[in-house]
């Protein structure tokens, strides 16, 4: 499985979805609170193209979005494949 990043905030509650959706497919990921953390902010920022809501939620190194990129995905039957397969895969959004 390819490791899953999130940049978020506490207060979150689209951080919170992200993170219950990949709870319950026993999906493992890696939290990176940007709220007071400039130095993650920025890296998020640098990895995400200037995006700065919360989340940002990354594949593999595969930027895949905010909550709503992913769930859409998930609802589409995609994100399962997204998370397993090794090989890179593009998909572009703003």
């Amino acid at each position: 499985m390819k490791p899953v990043v999130l940049y978020t905030k506490d207060y979150c509650p689209y951080c919170h979805a992200a993170k219950a959706l990949l709870d319950n497919k026993k999906v493992s990921y890696t939290e990176f609170d940007v709220q007071f953390d400039a130095e993650r902010l920025q890296e998020m920022l640098a990895r995400s193209n200037g995006r700065k809501t919360v989340p940002q939620i990354f594949i593999g190194e595969q930027h895949i979005g905010g909550f709503d990129d992913m769930n859409a995905l998930n609802t589409a039957g995609d994100l399962d494949a997204l998370l397993q397969d090794e090989s890179t895969t593009n998909l572009e959004h703003s």
